[in-house]
């Protein structure tokens, strides 16, 4: 049986591959572009985005996008954001000036850091395969059937900082710099990296975020 998703696209980034992976996975998948079109009833919504925090939060609350994600949340059902779709979650990203997010979890977006902490430069973006590692227990998360060491792939210059530890869900090490991989708290969930272009990986935790 094909389990209902609806996904949000607010015009930043290609929507192609994750519908194709979470449809690949078992999803029924259907698109909303206007807030005024998506039912706060769909039993799971997931926000993904490639691009800048700026321009993500202008579109969300030109589309009223901010007000439906933020009531969505409240209503217990699972969310997943992906990228960007992590990142607004936040309060606010220093990524391009001050922007406000969501403010559904504390903290912020800061550049990842531009050297190793040895203090040689290193690429920015930050783009490639990493592994993940466990920041806290990942029973009854999207990442419940992966394992420490598994390899996800990311493409971004910013990344969230939380201001809470237990919101931490996986961080990968990049030439010693922790970076936030994935959160979790109750139902919200979101990942840094790109599951849809994690291989295998990243369909396991996209067919247990459907199992959620």
């Amino acid at each position: 049986m094909s389990v209902p998703v609806t996904v949000i696209d607010y015009g930043i980034g290609n929507q192609l591959n994750v519908l194709r992976a979470l449809e690949h996975c078992g999803a029924a998948v259907r698109v909303v572009q206007r807030a005024s079109a998506a039912d706060l009833d769909a039993p799971r919504l997931v926000l993904p985005g490639v691009g800048a925090f700026g321009d993500a939060m202008a579109e969300l609350r030109a589309r009223g996008f901010d007000d439906l994600v933020r009531r969505f949340v409240q209503t217990g059902r699972p969310f997943l954001g992906i990228c960007v779709g992590l990142q607004v979650l936040f309060e606010r990203s220093e990524e391009m000036g001050r922007h406000e997010g969501l403010g559904l979890l504390r903290g912020e977006v800061r550049a990842v850091p531009a050297t190793g902490v040895d203090g040689r430069p290193h690429r920015i973006p930050h783009i490639g395969w990493r592994p993940l590692v466990p920041a806290a227990p990942w029973d009854g998360t999207m990442l419940a059937d992966a394992h420490a060491g598994d390899r996800v792939y990311f493409v971004h210059s910013f990344s969230a900082q939380p201001a809470d530890p237990g919101v931490r869900l996986a961080d990968v090490d990049y030439d010693g710099h922790a970076i936030c991989a994935a959160v979790h708290r109750d139902n919200l969930h979101g990942c840094q990296f790109h599951p849809e272009r994690s291989a295998g990986t990243g369909l396991a935790v996209l067919r247990r975020f459907l199992a959620l």
